[in-house]
């Protein structure tokens, strides 16, 4: 791989031509097509559109978990489709963020230990992963629950470790699929606000999948996947 592709890179995410289609029971479903996106580093955007519409299979597709079927998922002009599978999944683990509706933190460990442990995996020295997990995890407001169990947290906060376990690594892409799904309204909201602020602070791009207009329009750049294909929302 480039260096373009190591961790705490930034670098452009371009989307061309592509398509996914799926077969189910001998028929051929065709869930996203031709679509065309390009983002820089510090964009932020956000995806709306109907459920079953296939914004969580864009974000397994733009966050290399699912190959595409057809077109180009480019990263500095590298096409992330023609990479063999050992280097897909090292650009995967060094790159890319991933927070999901629901936490999935490990119950028997600390929110400092689920925080570490994707540096940990990816052959980090114990130290400065401990290290910069217990910052990003001072800067979500959690320097009190460092030690606590996801049980001995609140929804809120089993989602803040979440969102330190992403951006632990430094991502240059940060997915987000409904972050605030399980949450009330104020914890939502703050969540949501946490997010931007901590994804803005290191400069990464930020893919949002959400059902919520109001947090929608928050994001700079708005886009609507309807029909299978993507375009800017303007309402």
């Amino acid at each position: 791989m480039s260096d373009a592709l190591a961790m705490g890179s930034r670098f452009v995410l371009q989307v061309r031509s592509l398509c996914k289609t799926f077969v189910k029971g001998g028929r051929r479903i065709e869930v996203l097509r031709d679509l065309e996106l390009s983002l820089q580093p510090g964009e932020m955007a956000s995806v709306m559109g109907p459920s079953g519409t296939g914004k969580s299979t864009l974000l397994h597709l733009l966050g290399a978990l699912e190959r595409p079927t057809s077109g180009e998922l480019l990263v500095d002009e590298q096409d992330l489709a023609k990479m063999d599978d050992r280097d897909l999944s090292a650009f995967r683990n060094l790159n890319v963020g991933f927070v999901f509706q629901f936490h999935h933190l490990l119950p028997e460990f600390t929110a400092l230990e689920n925080c570490t442990m994707p540096a940990i995996i990816a052959g980090e020295h114990s130290e400065s992963a401990r290290s910069r997990a217990e910052e990003i995890l001072r800067e979500v407001g959690l320097a009190d629950r460092l030690d606590h169990r996801p049980g001995e947290l609140s929804g809120g906060e089993q989602q803040r470790v979440a969102i330190a376990r992403a951006l632990v690594r430094q991502p240059g892409l940060v997915l987000a699929d409904e972050p605030t799904g399980n949450l009330d309204r104020v914890n939502g909201l703050a969540v949501h606000d946490l997010l931007l602020n901590a994804v803005r602070q290191q400069g990464a791009i930020l893919v949002l999948v959400t059902h919520d207009k109001e947090l929608a329009d928050q994001h700079p750049t708005r886009l609507l996947l309807e029909d299978g294909t993507l375009k800017e929302r303007t309402s």
